[in-house]
Parts: structure tokens; C-alpha cells; sequence
């Protein structure tokens, strides 16, 4: 006999779940970040459900790319909200925005945010948690990462340039 839930006993998963929301529950909305530049990206970007700006480039890319339409008009308004130029798929040189794509394995990833990282490309990991080998390779990069990194649960962005090392869970 299967018992209700509220009486099922915890899980790993449910007390993993519950540990990621409670250390995420302190940038809800933007409270608790204290960087200007990260706090606009939370309270323009983040929060909006419409798209921003008359370029829609990345987000009917990102469609096709069966990204949920959700995500995409949170990247494509990041990036007009960066005053990107352009992007692509898969690569982190000569673009202002680089977005990684779930078949991307780790060690593309890993290679990826290196090129990144000596282009001043602002990158984007799509997937962070897809799989473990996918996970601890993004921790990696987030350890090791010189400037602000975002993890957003859908993707992780790096950004690279002048702005201090600091990482947010939203």
C-alpha cells in the first residue's frame, strides 16, 4: 500500500531541493543583493515576462533551439539590457554574448568559459544541472571564475569583465 505523500519519508532529492530554495530564497525579487548591476538584471531582466527592445534575434534562435519561452525572453532581454551585439551558439569569440547548449558536453563547456574569459565574452551555460558530470563542472567554473556569476536553476552566466567576484543563486 502506498502511503500519502505527507506521510512518505524525505528523500535525498526532496532535502536537496529544499537546501537549493532556502539558500536561494535570499535573493528573492532582489532582496539581499547588494550590486547595483546584479539587482537591475534581477529587477529588468529577471522579473519581466515581455520582451524589451525591437532586436529578437536570440530569443527566435533560442526557440528554435527548444529553450522554454520563459528562459528565452529572460536572455534575449539580458542581452538588449547588456546592449549585446552579437551572440552565438556554441562559441565565446568575437561576441559580446556566448550561450551554451545542453548537447555541449563538459569538457566544450570547461573550454568555452576559458575562451570566455580571455575574450570578455558574457557566457551562458543553458542546463547547469542537467546531469552530475554537467553540474560539478559548472561548480568548477563558478569557483574559478575572476568576476560575477549568476546561477539563474535554467543557466548560468558568467560574466566577464570589470565587476568583482561574487556569485548569486536566484
Amino acid at each position: 500500500m502506498k502511503l500519502p505523500k505527507q506521510y512518505r519519508p524525505w528523500h535525498r532529492r526532496d532535502v536537496e531541493r529544499l537546501r537549493s530554495r532556502i539558500a536561494r530564497a535570499r535573493y528573492f525579487r532582489g532582496h539581499g543583493v547588494h550590486s547595483p548591476f546584479v539587482y537591475a538584471i534581477v529587477r529588468q531582466v529577471f522579473m519581466r515576462h515581455t520582451l524589451i527592445g525591437d532586436d529578437h534575434a536570440l530569443y527566435d534562435t533560442l526557440r528554435k533551439c527548444d529553450v522554454n519561452e520563459r528562459r528565452a525572453i529572460q536572455l534575449q532581454n539580458l542581452y538588449t539590457h547588456c546592449n549585446g551585439k552579437s551572440f552565438g551558439l556554441n562559441r565565446a569569440t568575437e561576441i559580446d554574448m556566448g550561450i551554451v547548449t545542453p548537447e555541449a558536453s563538459s569538457g566544450e563547456v570547461a573550454k568555452l568559459a576559458a575562451e570566455a574569459q580571455a575574450c570578455g565574452t558574457t557566457l551562458c551555460i543553458l542546463n547547469p544541472y542537467a546531469d552530475k558530470e554537467r553540474r560539478e563542472c559548472c561548480q568548477q567554473l563558478i569557483v574559478a571564475h575572476p568576476s560575477t556569476s549568476i546561477d539563474n536553476r535554467a543557466y548560468l552566466l558568467l560574466f566577464n569583465g570589470e565587476l568583482p567576484k561574487q556569485h548569486f543563486k536566484l
